[in-house]
């Protein structure tokens, strides 16, 4: 029977969509906020070679690259100010949320609760600026390299660090007003507006390579067959949950006993989100884009040409090598950062600190047992799942050649941030419509 809650969900409409203002001030200023970032995308940092930056771009086609500039929205190709996008930010996250489960340092001050919070958040942002000064001055030192600099040199390289410290900053900062004034998760809406953004470019080099006859249309027919598949998988999938049953003992009252409460502990089917296929191509793809950068000065020493040569040709997309690799880094991540996410041992405390146990099962350490072990077993079809969303599309575009860059990882992305956007509305829309209610019921409690 479906809950008083479910009901109203069922009965939105676009009407109540207009009566909801708080929601549509959220909604104009997170469209605001996104243009800019789109805006942004467009502004070149000084002293770029347009030409020279064109072919050098064609040159790296195939890296670690690839997957900055579709996070960015093709601010990397077009060597915008923010060029790293707000990928340092979420590295920088990661590996302060990895550090607070392995320093007992950091792990105390997370339990300090919002003082701590604001602590691990300061540090995130230190990480944040030296992550994006270090890459920003292997950006530039690879446009100089590749000759898309007009004058390079230590000054050039100077600037185009503080160019690109100040964008990564000012989209974190986008970010964060767009999660607390908006709607939905500001870091992750910028990152899947950059990849939405590229889609028309894909979609266009597509039906253009069908239309030359490069692809054929039966192709072209079962990617956009495949995409819709992979996509209602995710939507699927992403939703999952193991629901543990917790019981809690009953409540004595001055009426007597009353019922025992119940409620569910929701454990996801995929617990790590998309951060192994990211961790897992970012490592593939590095040695392949440290040889691309390095140019002809490495490769044409005989020392290292034929191991240049034999790495790129076994980590190139499709080959047997790279995708083995690739679905055991995926396997091995998603299992490392479910592990660090959730801790069954906190988690049998706090339920025999409140009271709580599963059916069956006795408290302490029976109980992390069992939630470490129910946890492996979805962990195992997680990782299953989220290894075969990224190698089905690498092997497709490996095979029929498609010339685009648009993994697993980015309809990952999408389609998690679209169903999370789509709920926090439709909560927004419950909390208004439960607003009115409660007004018409005081109106007819004064009446009365």
């Amino acid at each position: 029977m479906a809950s008083r809650a479910d009901q109203l969900a069922s009965n939105l409409s676009l009407a109540k969509f207009s009566q909801a203002t708080d929601l549509k001030k959220r909604l104009w200023f997170t469209l605001g906020a996104l243009i800019v970032f789109r805006f942004l995308s467009f502004v070149p940092m000084p002293g770029i070679d347009p030409t020279a930056l064109a072919s050098a771009v064609q040159d790296t086609r195939g890296g670690v690259l690839d997957i900055f500039n579709t996070f960015s929205g093709g601010a990397l190709e077009r060597a915008s100010l923010i060029a790293l996008g707000i990928m340092p930010y979420i590295t920088a996250s990661i590996v302060v949320q990895l550090a607070t489960s392995l320093v007992p340092q950091l792990a105390a001050i997370k339990k300090e609760g919002e003082s701590g919070r604001k602590k691990l958040n300061q540090y995130t942002r230190y990480g944040t600026v030296l992550l994006a000064a270090v890459q920003g001055y292997a950006i530039a030192a690879g446009y100089e390299s590749r000759g898309a600099v007009i004058d390079p040199g230590l000054l050039f390289r100077v600037s185009a660090v503080i160019s690109l410290i100040g964008g990564t900053m000012f989209l974190m900062w986008l970010g964060e007003q767009i999660t607390s004034r908006g709607i939905g998760n500001g870091t992750s809406l910028i990152i899947m507006a950059g990849i939405v953004a590229q889609l028309p470019v894909t979609l266009a080099n597509l039906f253009k390579s069908g239309s030359e006859g490069s692809i054929s249309g039966l192709t072209i027919m079962l990617i956009v067959v495949l995409g819709t598949g992979l996509i209602a998988l995710i939507c699927f999938m992403e939703r999952a949950q193991r629901r543990v049953l917790i019981q809690y003992p009953k409540r004595q009252t001055r009426q007597g006993l009353m019922q025992a409460d119940r409620s569910h502990l929701p454990l996801k089917v995929n617990t790590a989100g998309v951060i192994p296929p990211i961790f897992a191509s970012s490592l593939l793809l590095m040695p392949l884009t440290i040889s691309q950068f390095a140019g002809t000065a490495v490769a044409g020493e005989s020392k290292w040409s034929d191991f240049i040569l034999t790495l790129n040709q076994y980590l190139a997309h499709g080959s047997p090598v790279y995708m083995t690799l690739y679905g055991l880094g995926i396997v091995f991540f998603c299992f490392f950062y479910t592990a660090v996410v959730f801790n069954p041992e906190e988690t049998a405390d706090n339920l025999k600190r409140n009271g709580g146990f599963i059916p069956g099962i006795r408290p302490g350490k029976n109980t992390e047992l069992y939630l470490d072990y129910v946890l492996t077993r979805i962990t195992v079809i997680g990782a299953a799942y989220l290894a075969f969303i990224c190698l089905v599309p690498e092997f497709v575009i490996a095979r029929a050649g498609i010339p685009f860059y648009l993994g697993g990882t980015s309809l990952l992305i999408v389609v998690n941030v679209t169903v999370d956007t789509v709920t926090q509305i439709q909560s927004h829309l419950l909390a208004h419509q439960y607003g009115d209610l409660i007004k018409k019921a005081k109106l007819k409690g004064r009446i009365r």
